[in-house]
């Protein structure tokens, strides 16, 4: 699946460059977010907790899709156009975004339907509501094995990514826009050590 993604991000991007020099810079980043961002960011919670082996093939995709878009060499080192210009996050922090905008919309019902009872607030847990994670607001995380695959799964990831949130961003007064916001700027400082 992994490949076929990649393989897809590449074909579109060279179609995209044989038409580059007729684009500007928005158009160009526009195109790039409608045809490659969108194909990384698809379905991209599964690959939450992955090694990085995994998922540098789909960093290069990106990167390359940065190149084209800025309009920089292809052996430019590409970080800063990221950082500075582009504003997009590297592949891991956009997985641990996709995975706690989940857990967000679970905790406030808006998610769906099988997702309801897989973030339990401790507070709603009964025999745990007078602990300090039900002070924080955190999630009640399942015992499971320790391997990794049980560590990957939503029930255990979704939990854990949200409750390593800053407390701000966990606030049960805080808008679905205002948290999606504070935790790309969240993600993106701690992705390019800011």
């Amino acid at each position: 699946m992994l490949h076929n993604v990649v393989r897809s991000c590449f074909y579109q991007l060279r179609q995209l460059c044989s038409v580059r020099r007729y684009l500007t810079i928005d158009t160009r980043h526009m195109l790039v977010s409608a045809f490659i961002a969108s194909r990384v960011d698809y379905c991209n919670a599964v690959l939450y907790g992955v090694s990085a082996k995994v998922t540098q093939r789909l960093q290069m995709g990106l990167n390359a899709a940065a190149h084209l878009v800025v309009g920089t060499g292809k052996y430019d080192h590409i970080t800063p156009a990221l950082r500075d210009v582009l504003y997009w996050l590297p592949v891991p922090q956009r997985t641990e975004f996709k995975m706690a905008v989940l857990a967000f919309n679970c905790v406030r019902g808006t998610g769906h339907a099988y997702f309801k009872d897989v973030c339990m607030p401790v507070l709603d847990i009964a025999a745990r509501s007078s602990l300090r994670s039900a002070e924080r607001a955190d999630l009640s995380v399942p015992r499971t094995r320790t391997t990794k695959l049980s560590r990957r799964s939503f029930t255990v990831a979704a939990p854990v990514v949200f409750n390593l949130l800053p407390a701000h961003l966990r606030s049960p007064l805080i808008s679905r826009g205002q948290f999606r916001a504070g935790l790309k700027t969240h993600l993106f400082k701690q992705a390019y050590s800011l």
